[in-house]
């Protein structure tokens, strides 16, 4: 085991305020309202032929769809990529992630121990959105949906599914981190021999859809945070119903400034985990000492 702190981030809504999609929908002047009002209704179509669908991942067919049909034409990875750049973060976004990622540096104890903080994104929503942000240089990796295009007369574009995460299996995605990601996740590992102890790893999202996930982390030591939108009372309201039901540590407005809540709690419980691997690695030192001559 290695003494890795993981903080695990949610995307949409979590990071950015709203969805990663939005500026797809501006640059090819699709109705993002009418967009989503069909996704949400294929599900029940479907159902009615017979055929069950994945109600977190559907939208990736109607992306596929768009673009087949002209509606989003010449979408390609490269130019999801393109799409990072234009995320609107919340404030403290990507302040959050350098601050944490240098936190424990000035700590000789931390250094002596390997003691590190690294952070990943798991998201239902594009890998290749995610990868063109600038927060890539501190995450060391992304989970997300994956495409596989086709060479048109024009150029590439987005043809068929590749990978998907869906709200669910982002608890495979901790799995992986927590057993190293080249190791297959059902491969049968000591305890000793996991990259990433649970109990080290905070989750990071904003709302129910992520129950999942935080229910892993949080059964096994982790800790769990929700975010909810400054003003938002519907969200607000369901964060708080998350902290009721014992899914979530702690909630707060999505600001990551210094200063705020959200960036004091995530730094706290950082220290937090820093100190307790410390002690343990003290108390490992103290036990395996070599043997003594009796007197």
């Amino acid at each position: 085991m290695q003494n890795i702190i993981a903080v695990i981030w949610d995307f949409d809504k979590t990071l950015v305020d709203g969805y990663m999609q939005e500026p797809i929908f501006e640059d090819y002047g699709v109705d993002a309202r009418e967009f989503w009002t069909e996704v949400n209704e294929l599900p029940e179509r479907y159902r009615k032929e017979g055929v069950k669908v994945n109600r977190d991942t559907i939208y990736l067919n109607q992306f596929i769809r768009y673009t087949k049909n002209g509606k989003f034409k010449g979408l390609s990875n490269a130019k999801l990529k393109s799409y990072g750049a234009r995320q609107k973060f919340y404030p403290g976004v990507p302040e959050i992630f350098i601050t944490t990622s240098r936190l424990l540096d000035n700590d000789p104890v931390c250094r002596e121990y390997n003691i590190r903080v690294e952070h990943y994104i798991v998201s239902t929503g594009f890998a290749e959105v995610i990868k063109g942000t600038s927060i890539m240089e501190y995450v060391k990796k992304v989970w997300g949906c994956e495409l596989i295009e086709d060479e048109t007369a024009e150029g590439r574009e987005i043809a068929e599914i590749g990978y998907t995460i869906d709200n669910t299996t982002k608890t495979r995605a901790l799995f992986e981190i927590n057993k190293g990601d080249e190791v297959d996740v059902n491969a049968r590992m000591s305890y000793e021999q996991r990259r990433v102890d649970f109990r080290n790893m905070i989750y990071i999202a904003d709302g129910p859809s992520d129950v999942p996930a935080f229910s892993v982390v949080r059964s096994n030591g982790g800790a769990t945070f929700a975010i909810y939108p400054k003003g938002n009372a519907q969200a607000f309201e369901q964060v708080e119903k998350l902290r009721e039901d014992e899914r979530i540590d702690m909630f707060a407005e999505a600001d990551y400034s210094d200063g705020t809540t959200a960036s004091m709690w995530i730094c706290n419980k950082i220290k937090e985990f820093a100190e307790r691997i410390k002690e343990e690695e003290k108390a490992k030192r103290a036990t395996s000492k070599g043997p003594v001559h009796l007197i």
